[in-house]
């Protein structure tokens, strides 16, 4: 029962962790609106600034990972979190766009969180529970839906300035906690004989190619997502930024608290079956997103009639919904793969994992800007991301679904 009791305490102090810490790597998703009308951005300089801190955390997610397998998580994520600190704090202080720029690569550490917290949860658990209990942990993404909670409020009453001074005490307070209620087991670690080359060798494993693909979508893709829809709905809907922030939300609150059921869905069905699924409910929701506001006029007997064609604030609300519950149910998914195919190596697999999806959720911000400078055409980010879809699902059905029946048994061999 002590063990048990110990993995319980692990398992919630470390999502309250993860969440604090995706609270403040999706800072800029919000105060960066109020940011790019000050230093009058473009949309392209507005991508970089918000996908800044993901570039950090996604780069230290490799060597979180492997710390995490030889250190364990207790120290490795207490540190982590504290050295974030001082940044968070100096960035009420940053007035150039530099400053921002600087800053942002250090706040950006918090994003690193996710690859120390996976494997250490998840030994603490049998087998068949990790699935579970890393979709629980994961579900921390929902720190992407407090921010969009509490930082218009903070933006609105004292500036945006009061933002990053109250996340840093939060972090603070978050250290103390996890330190007190967190526990460290020495069996956990990989041996100290085994060197970093021979971990890193995962990335000649076609299979670790493959997940790090699907990942740069449900993850890559949330985060970039959470980054940009508060100004889109500004933007395209002409909304105030609280009532954004909360339409926004819609997507990523779903997004993340729901990884748990993703996770227990593919502890039931596969990691497989869960995966195909969540890439064609994304694939149809990103084809109707991307269709841009439309008039069309039609010449008739009695003169031209003009039709519009778009979606409206609600079902664009609606679609972003479902896309936000397809993509947990694929973060906990592909995660599963990994418990199930290196269960002596997740630190690692997660972290190169865990890097391709940060990749994709610091490229996309940046591609979404530019194909807004270039083209006009806001939804182009839907578009981007449903042609990456289109990449998952093609790569899936060539390395699993055609080998498999109707009914998902093996069908033939090579």
């Amino acid at each position: 029962m002590t063990r048990k009791r110990q993995a319980l305490s692990v398992l919630m102090v470390s999502t309250l962790a993860f969440t604090a810490c995706f609270m403040v790597w999706m800072m800029f998703g919000v105060i960066g609106i109020p940011i790019k009308k000050a230093l009058n951005l473009n949309a392209t300089e507005f991508g970089l600034l918000t996908a800044t801190p993901v570039l950090t955390g996604s780069l230290v997610r490799v060597p979180l990972g492997i710390w995490t397998d030889k250190y364990g998580g207790r120290i490795v994520m207490t540190l982590l979190m504290a050295a974030t600190i001082p940044a968070i704090w100096l960035m009420s202080y940053a007035t150039e766009y530099w400053h921002f720029l600087v800053i942002g690569l250090f706040v950006g550490l918090a994003g690193g969180s996710f690859s120390v917290g996976t494997p250490y949860v998840a030994r603490w658990f049998q087998r068949e529970q990790q699935g579970f209990a890393m979709g629980i942990y994961g579900a921390g993404n929902s720190g992407a839906a407090v921010n969009k909670f509490l930082a218009p409020t903070l933006v609105v009453a004292f500036g945006w300035t009061a933002v990053p001074a109250v996340y840093a005490a939060v972090m603070t307070a978050i250290v103390v906690l996890f330190w007190l209620f967190s526990y460290s087991d020495p069996a956990h670690h990989v041996s100290g004989a085994i060197r970093f080359s021979d971990q890193l060798r995962a990335l000649k494993d076609p299979r670790v190619l493959k997940y790090c693909q699907f990942y740069s979508i449900v993850f890559g893709g949330y985060v970039a997502l959470s980054l940009w829809m508060v100004q889109y709905y500004v933007g395209e809907f002409g909304l105030d930024i609280r009532t954004a922030a909360l339409l926004a939300t819609c997507f990523s609150l779903p997004g993340g608290v729901l990884r748990a059921v993703g996770g227990w869905m593919s502890d039931k069905w596969g990691a497989h079956s869960v995966t195909w699924w969540v890439m064609w409910v994304s694939w149809v929701c990103l084809f109707l997103l991307s269709y841009p506001q439309t008039d069309v006029t039609i010449a008739t007997a009695s003169g031209p009639v003009i039709f519009h064609i778009g979606l409206n604030i609600y079902l664009f609300t609606a679609l972003m919904f479902i896309l936000g519950i397809a993509f947990a149910f694929g973060k906990a998914s592909v995660f599963k793969y990994i418990s199930d195919d290196y269960p002596h190596n997740i630190g690692t697999i997660s972290g190169i994992v865990g890097l391709a999806g940060g990749l994709g959720g610091f490229i996309l911000p940046i591609m979404f800007g530019a194909l807004m400078d270039i083209t006009g055409i806001r939804s182009s980010a839907f578009m981007l991301m449903y042609g990456i879809v289109w990449v998952s699902l093609i790569w899936m059905y060539w390395t699993e679904v055609r080998r498999r029946d109707v009914v998902g048994a093996t069908q033939f061999a090579d």
